[in-house]
């Protein structure tokens, strides 16, 4: 089962460069993106064995991971296929410099959405970590092209510079990578295979200051990946000059691929007994990133950048939670999936308004709920659960870490959280609503006749955002606790 989980995406993904029929080869995306989904779910009725000695098997957090992607996927490819039957005009006028460009292929991109999907998958079946840095860094390679799509000169700067931070920090991974090893050989020379499972057996027996290099290297390294500030500058451009279809799998999926590679690293160091090390790294981290998304968001005029700052402060939360430990790791993970479901339907209403109105400044964007209903009202709809309102699924979950601090007795953490996440939401809400009231901008027209799916998949995406916030369901529950059950 789980070489079918790679092998059907990566498979399909060499055919999609080849496939000649736009038809055939959307029938494609979907059919390989229903294919994982469904495979992934029946990991959770019957536990895949493991393969090639175990370097690749399915844990509680990677089988987590792994679904949550494979899911997302499934929900973006249906709203890729429809958009993507609207960008088959050739050229498109650029509407912010008012140049000509050209889109990529269509097989091309097809092709690497598929292969992205197949690296993700990788990252959360990857039991052995230096397999597990091969995994990240092919889903950089994967997605350069999809931030690529739209052949302008933005795009390109923006890809340029993902390429280059996130290799930066793929390569400070790498040498955290040597620094475990190092810290897993043992004076007599033996040493302690790289795979999780004998990591944590024998984590009383790394060296204690080898495995701190290690895991700050690869806490900045991952981290780059993730977003987490000070190494985020690659991701506001990369999910503003993206298409929706990928900012939607950047935020809601390779971020938490990136996060996982952490988190792979804090279970050796809660084994090793020096969780207190990576937890103070963690909560540093965590809140550093939610104050510069505090800063970056407060004044912002493109909303795309707008939700990519958003992703920064979330990765922070994700920070903070795992950071502070106990109960507070339960509502983290928690976290992930209320984030990547939020996130990804933001992003797919984005490019719906951007479609329409064709401008990414907030103050040139009125009367969305006039002009767009459904668009409009899912707009503000995630808004609310972006910020953590009530009820929606990030309050949850954000209510969850802000109660394990207090109970901690980090009353500081918590009021410095408390604080950053006020400042943000006041930061977010102004422009966001006005984007939906009032009458529409001069000049915007009603949309053309556009297909359903661009409208239900957010519905869906947004209605499982609410759903994960009024109830959560036992069979979840028991799979979060035991994913959490290594965090400490």
């Amino acid at each position: 089962m789980i070489a079918l989980l790679l092998l059907i995406p990566a498979c399909s993904a060499v055919a999609a460069f080849f496939v000649a029929s736009d038809r055939g080869r959307r029938a494609l995306l979907i059919g390989a993106a229903g294919s994982n989904a469904g495979l992934s779910l029946a990991t959770w009725i019957v536990q895949p064995a493991p393969v090639l000695g175990g370097w690749l098997a399915e844990d509680a957090l990677g089988r987590l991971i792994e679904t949550l992607t494979s899911l997302l996927f499934l929900a973006v490819a249906i709203y890729a296929v429809a958009y993507l039957a609207e960008e088959q005009r050739q050229p498109h006028n650029d509407f912010e410099e008012g140049f000509i460009f050209s889109n990529a292929r269509e097989a091309s991109f097809t092709g690497c959405l598929l292969l992205f999907l197949a690296a993700m998958t990788l990252v959360a079946l990857s039991q052995q970590l230096a397999l597990l840095w091969v995994a990240v860094e092919a889903t950089t390679l994967a997605s350069a092209p999809l931030i690529y799509f739209h052949r302008h000169h933005r795009s390109l700067e923006a890809v340029w510079k993902y390429l280059l931070i996130c290799s930066v920090g793929i390569a400070l991974a790498l040498l955290g990578i040597f620094f475990l090893a190092v810290a897993a050989t043992n004076r007599d020379g033996s040493s302690i295979a790289l795979t999780l499972s004998e990591l944590i057996l024998n984590a009383r027996q790394l060296s204690g200051p080898w495995f701190k290099a290690a895991f700050l290297l690869l806490l900045v390294g991952y981290g780059t990946k993730m977003g987490l500030a000070p190494f985020h500058a690659w991701l506001p451009d990369a999910h503003s000059e993206a298409p929706s279809v990928a900012s939607a799998l950047l935020s809601g999926a390779l971020l938490n691929c990136a996060f996982l590679g952490i988190l792979r690293v804090q279970q050796i160091s809660v084994a090793a007994g020096l969780a207190p090390f990576g937890d103070r790294l963690l909560l540093l981290f965590g809140l550093l990133s939610m104050a510069v998304a505090a800063v970056f968001i407060s004044g912002q005029t493109d909303y795309k950048r707008m939700l990519a700052y958003s992703s920064v402060e979330h990765m922070g939360i994700l920070a903070v939670g795992v950071g502070l430990g106990g109960a507070a790791v339960f509502g983290a993970v928690l976290h992930i999936i209320n984030h990547s479901l939020t996130k990804a339907m933001l992003f797919l209403v984005a490019g719906n308004l951007l479609a329409v109105n064709r401008t990414k400044n907030t103050a040139e964007i009125s009367g969305a709920l006039t002009l767009m209903p459904v668009s409009g009202a899912l707009w503000v709809f995630g808004l609310f659960a972006i910020i953590g309102s009530p009820p929606f699924g990030p309050f949850l979950s954000e209510f969850v870490i802000l109660k394990a601090a207090i109970d901690q007795g980090h009353v500081l953490v918590a009021v410095i959280y408390l604080l950053l996440l006020a400042v943000i939401v006041a930061a977010m809400t102004a422009p966001a609503l006005a984007m939906a009231q009032g009458a529409p901008a001069k000049g915007a027209l009603p949309p053309a006749t556009r297909s359903v799916a661009l409208s239900a998949v957010p519905t869906t995406l947004g209605l499982a955002v609410l759903v994960m916030g009024l109830y959560l369901p036992p069979v979840l529950a028991r799979a979060l606790r035991e994913a959490v059950r290594h965090l400490g």
